[in-house]
């Protein structure tokens, strides 16, 4: 059985054998795929061994185990390291490496959830760190467990910004239970990193960000065991340890050599150097990792309710992104498990959760890529439902860290307030103009756009009982209310909030315009022209089913309004739901140009999608 405590000699040439054996699990495997990186897998080599057969705890039968440590592999490219480790500790069977890469295995080019191992998918360089963050933080705080959180970086991605934001969130919150290890390995894709090997460059930098850092040869064993085991001992600071190693190792006039990055071992050598790896193994043995610590409490994060209905009166005044605030709150009351992250705006209305859950509230300050990070992190093994709240614009910069979300399967929630043109005289910098378009491309990702206080509490609970990523987005001025408390909504059902016999035209709007759309219905009807208005709270999925029956209904006259650019949004979403019906015709008002900074008001009306402009537009369809 492996042992955490320095390892005798025997145990230190089984962890190296065990090294060369991945070592050649890595070069057969990519060979095999005619693609990969065994050169990358080759420097990390003792280092894998090291973890997962001296180091973590964990059951190899239940890899997601609520208990066991955490790997997270940010260096994703060198996946057949992770996976031939798998084999010997036996949860993949060796046959299957040959498999890798190819279209009906689980063994993909990179690590996803596919496998019961991952936890998250890798392979946009520079996210793994800020995932492991997350992991840690709710070890620490929210499950208050013993298990701790291992990433292996590449040298290569430490050039990423996001890296160095989840260096500074890691330090701030004290996560004692992160390692990250530095596999500095000299050489990227295209050249030499930018540090090298100089090592010390490494350790004053994380040692500038308040990390607890060693310098070790990433090729000894024994080192590493030693390092790992002073790691365990290390009190509120996070551990970094900065391996030099050599890309290629094992492999002569490839070890430590440019130009063989993402290149497996052509067929004709490959049997040479696997001898060559083999020669130098002088046991068969292999270890057992200690089990895990046990201590995560048990939790349940399904069939969650809210307390009572939303206690609203149709006609009562309120912006979308504060009724979002009151409903977070009073959905943490309901469930211990609901947690918000924030990336400090501090105008969301999320500091209501913060005021009544402080425990459960995540600052994670102006660094939007590492707090999706952390909450894709906090969301695994089902321990968290996580809500990462922050102006919509702003999660434009971490659409990467949102789609490798998708590619996680994860379930978050992500809150865009302060959408469209209603961000008072803020100017275009601050408004999301483009963000329906970024969600609707985010596969298995639902869509709520709520118009009132009514259907955003039902928004803010339905998306803590979806499977995948959920998306609301929010405005920021006062609306009415509109629904009644009882109202009841569903994902992919839309509401006709206002029609009659006489409809002419349908009106789809939400948000803000949604009710432009319902002025403008008043003034019409006032000059005898009646026409159908649709909310449809999610823009994704559609109910297309209800549009184009109001379509019909209206002899295809259709006009779609929407405080978003015109790609992308509602008009789009719209268009592709009827493009399979004849004789329906859609009317697109959307914003079409960088906005000035200006009055809400005006700007709806600059752009035309107020509701002057609705009317005209209906007028303008019935004519033609």
């Amino acid at each position: 059985m492996a042992d955490n405590g320095p390892p005798d000699a025997g145990t230190v040439q089984v962890l190296q054998d065990l090294a060369n054996r991945l070592r050649i699990h890595s070069i057969r495997a990519t060979c095999a795929s005619g693609s990969g990186h065994p050169t990358s897998c080759c420097s990390a080599a003792e280092i894998v061994s090291v973890l997962f057969f001296h180091t973590m705890r964990y059951r190899q039968t239940e890899p997601r185990h609520p208990d066991n440590d955490r790997f997270i592999l940010s260096k994703g490219h060198a996946a057949p390291l992770l996976y031939a480790a798998w084999v010997e500790a036996g949860g993949v069977d060796e046959p299957d490496l040959l498999n890798l890469r190819t279209i009906h295995c689980d063994l993909e080019g990179h690590p996803t959830p596919r496998l019961p191992f991952v936890d998250v998918a890798t392979g946009s360089l520079g996210q793994g760190l800020g995932a492991a963050c997350g992991m840690a933080y709710t070890g620490k705080y929210l499950d208050k467990a013993g298990y701790r959180v291992f990433c292996l970086m590449g040298d290569g991605e430490s050039s990423e910004g996001s890296v160095w934001e989840a260096l500074a969130f890691a330090s701030h919150y004290s996560l004692d239970n992160l390692v990250a290890v530095f596999d500095v390995n000299r050489l990227g894709q295209s050249g030499v990193t930018p540090l090298k090997h100089c090592t010390d460059a490494y350790r004053s930098r994380l040692e500038a960000f308040g990390w607890n850092t060693y310098l070790v040869d990433g090729h000894d064993v024994e080192a590493l065991c030693h390092v790992f085991c002073q790691a365990a001992q290390v009190k509120n600071k996070p551990t970094a340890i900065v391996a030099k190693t050599f890309k290629g190792r094992g492999i002569p006039n490839v070890e430590d050599a440019e130009n063989w990055h993402g290149k497996p071992m052509p067929k004709e050598r490959a049997e040479e150097v696997i001898r060559l790896i083999e020669s130098q193994i002088q046991t068969n043995r292999n270890l057992i990792p200690n089990p895990p610590v046990e201590g995560s409490p048990q939790i349940s994060i399904t069939n969650i309710k809210m307390s009572s209905l939303p206690d609203y009166k149709v006609g009562d005044k309120i912006a979308t992104q504060k009724a979002y605030g009151l409903a977070l709150a009073k959905l943490g009351r309901t469930n211990g498990r609901v947690i918000v992250l924030d990336g400090d705006p501090k105008n969301t209305f999320c500091e209501i959760f913060k005021k009544e859950h402080p425990d459960r509230f995540i600052e994670c300050f102006t660094a939007e890529q590492n707090m999706v990070s952390v909450a894709l992190g906090c969301a695994t093994r089902g321990r968290t439902i996580a809500f990462v709240t922050t102006l919509a614009t702003f999660l434009t910069r971490a659409f990467d860290q949102i789609r490798m979300g998708a590619i996680s399967r994860t379930n978050i929630n992500l809150i865009g307030s302060h959408c469209g043109l209603s961000v008072v005289e803020d100017g275009p910098s601050q408004m999301a103009l483009d963000d329906l378009a970024m969600f609707r491309s985010i596969p298995n990702c639902t869509v709520f756009y709520p118009s009132d206080a009514v259907s955003t509490e039902h928004a803010v609970y339905l998306a803590a009982n979806t499977k995948g990523m959920c998306f609301i987005r929010t405005s920021g001025p006062d609306t009415a209310v509109i629904y009644t408390p009882g109202e009841n909504f569903e994902i992919g059902q839309a509401k006709v909030v206002r029609h009659s016999s006489n409809d002419k035209v349908t009106v789809i709007g939400a948000g803000v315009t949604l009710h432009e759309a319902l002025v403008a219905a008043d003034a019409l009807s006032q000059q005898g022209i009646s026409v159908c208005v649709i909310d449809p709270f999610t823009i994704k999925p559609l109910d297309a089913a209800t549009i184009i029956s109001k379509a019909k209904a209206t002899g295809g006259r259709v006009i779609t309004v929407e405080e978003h650019c015109q790609e992308g949004g509602i008009g789009e979403a719209v268009c592709a739901a009827v493009s399979g019906e004849p004789g329906i015709h859609v009317h697109h008002l959307a914003v079409s140009a960088v906005p000035p900074s200006g009055k809400p008001s005006e700007l709806l009306d600059m752009f035309g999608i107020s509701a002057r402009h609705i009317i005209a537009a209906v007028k303008n369809t019935l004519m033609n």
